[in-house]
């Protein structure tokens, strides 16, 4: 038996109406009811604007100047406001990328959750709080109760999330919107979330409509795709399909941009670390309250790590796990409570010229370009500011040193004279590379480097930091979430839970044979790729599908906490 098309999207285009600049063109789809669609591509490619137009959401300054959008047969585009708005969230209902900006943070949660319900949903007072209650159990909230009387903050990023789902499936809409709902969250709560997400929406027969840049973790959960580039939709078709059988170009390119394992690396096990780390603890003391202050909370409990010359060493774990806060404390950042980092075998704390060599040799990229990037400096004073304290180094040789570094970034050397603003993300971060790079460092810090780009930039970044890597041999740790660039990148991988290690190995035996519980759930959380004939890919979930299929005698290290 046909399902009804519940959305129905036909010829729709938009337009910045101040320059008329198309942004979407001819685009048509329908999403039939209790089915999940996504559409992929990449920043700029008009998935979320086609979205957004199915709701009335579109920005000022965006309009909608052909096509024709149907909702259950009953037309959007020039619906009167008052409809619009009895659509909105009783029928339609969206979660949006970041749930800090679409919670209010001033107002209690309760009061969020209950408004769309008090406005949509004729029921007495205590029938909505259970309903509340139910919906927030039903999405993993341990003490439901105390939820409805804190704030956003008070929570962190996947219950953030979950809160989101929450307040959008209690109206039960038969469309569900869903905007890049976990770009920010880390493998395992990523899969939590959409999980649950797809739960709700198979018991409660919502369609959705998945908007993301991630092709794999698309393909896992939606039935179709459609690919959208520069505002056209260039193919679309069953997930399975299409993933093993890609028609165009640029999907083609989406799919070849995944991450995939690098070559192998050996190093000597007699070699003196360039950075050693031994027993780090840190330790933040509890909030102060009326009488009484909290128990401290403890971010590191002794940290004993080496990271060889020439090494990349990969630290992993879930949100919390203490993996930043390692990165700031070996960059100089957050001081240590106990321990000590020791830089060529000497402590960087022993005396000042120590650290003074330790901090001209170590360098950091950050996760966020644009706000590590000064908006005031050219690109050229940014790249050239660590040479300030290079000795002997004349203006001549500052410019000839900043020139030669744009280029092998691939930016050139007439980006010096530009702002940040001019430049896209990928741009900016390639900047943020040159910047970290230009004084020919011995040891890299890189926090989440690529965390913020779409998938074909990500791959082209990966692909410069090997290459600067391999031609520099600098050391570097690199603190990522995202287990699919870990395995390209690292050489050794440690990964980290409630801040401890709790396995570390090279790379190949700690993704191929994990020992920790902790490890394997992290992995089962991130889809695999398999090359399958006709150019495409077959799609499979580590531990899921290939248990046992590890090489045999591969073994990498389990480190137990006391």
């Amino acid at each position: 038996m046909m399902e009804k098309n519940l959305l129905t999207v036909d010829n729709l285009s938009v337009q910045v109406t101040g320059i008329g600049l198309d942004v979407v063109k001819n685009v048509g789809f329908n999403v039939q009811s209790g089915e999940i669609v996504g559409i992929v591509g990449e920043s700029g490619s008009g998935k979320t604007l086609a979205a957004r137009a199915a709701m009335g959401l579109l920005p000022q300054g965006i309009g909608v100047t052909g096509g024709s959008i149907k909702f259950d047969g009953e037309e959007i585009i020039g619906i009167a406001p008052r409809r619009l708005r009895q659509l909105r969230g009783s029928r339609i209902g969206m979660v949006f990328q970041e749930p800090m900006t679409s919670l209010n943070p001033s107002m209690l949660l309760g009061h969020q959750l209950d408004e769309g319900l008090a406005l949509h949903r004729r029921l007495p007072e205590a029938k909505r709080r259970e309903m509340i209650l139910d919906m927030l159990q039903r999405v993993g909230m341990d003490q439901p109760e105390r939820a409805l009387g804190a704030y956003p903050h008070e929570f962190s990023g996947g219950m953030r999330q979950r809160i989101m789902l929450a307040s959008v499936m209690l109206l039960r809409p038969a469309l569900l919107i869903a905007d890049e709902p976990t770009t920010a969250l880390d493998a395992v709560v990523q899969r939590d979330v959409l999980e649950l997400m797809v739960g709700l929406t198979r018991e409660q027969g919502t369609a959705v409509l998945l908007i993301s840049h991630d092709l794999g973790m698309v393909a896992r959960y939606c039935d179709r795709i459609i690919v959208m580039c520069r505002g056209e939709i260039v193919e679309q078709g069953k997930s399975d399909e299409l993933l093993a059988r890609p028609k165009h170009p640029y999907t083609r390119k989406l799919l070849g941009a995944m991450p995939a394992r690098g070559v192998e690396r050996s190093f000597p096990k007699d070699e003196q670390p360039i950075v050693s780390i031994r027993n780090l603890v840190v330790e933040y003391p509890g909030r102060q309250k009326l009488l009484r202050r909290d128990p401290p909370h403890r971010a590191l409990h002794g940290i004993n790590l080496d990271i060889a010359p020439k090494q990349v060493v990969a630290v992993v774990g879930s949100s919390g796990s203490g993996k930043t806060t390692l990165g700031q404390v070996v960059a100089g950042l957050v001081k240590a409570t106990d321990g000590e980092v020791r830089f060529e075998g000497a402590p960087i704390s022993q005396d000042q010229k120590t650290y003074w060599d330790y901090r001209m040799n170590c360098q950091m990229i950050f996760q966020d370009p644009y706000s590590s990037l000064d908006p005031r400096q050219t690109i050229g004073q940014i790249v050239g500011e660590p040479l300030r304290h290079v000795p002997n180094m004349t203006p001549a040789a500052v410019r000839e040193r900043i020139a030669e570094v744009l280029e092998e970034v691939k930016l050139g050397a007439d980006y010096a004279n530009r702002f940040p603003h001019q430049l896209s993300g990928g741009q900016r971060q390639r900047v943020a590379i040159a910047r970290a790079v230009v004084r020919r460092p011995r040891f890299v810090i890189a926090d989440e480097a690529v965390s913020a780009l779409d998938v074909t930039v990500r791959a082209q970044i990966l692909d410069l930091f090997t290459e600067l890597q391999n031609r520099h041999g600098f050391s570097c740790l690199f603190i990522s979430h995202d287990l699919g660039v870990v395995e390209q990148v690292a050489d050794r991988v440690i990964v980290m839970d409630k801040g401890r290690i709790v396995e570390e190995g090279d790379r190949s035996t700690v993704f191929d044979a994990p020992q920790h519980p902790f490890t394997r759930k992290l992995l089962s959380a991130v889809p695999a790729l398999q090359p399958a004939p006709g150019g495409g890919v077959r799609l499979l979930w580590r531990l899921d599908a290939e248990e046992g299929s590890a090489p045999a005698g591969a073994q990498s290290q389990a480190v137990h906490p006391a």
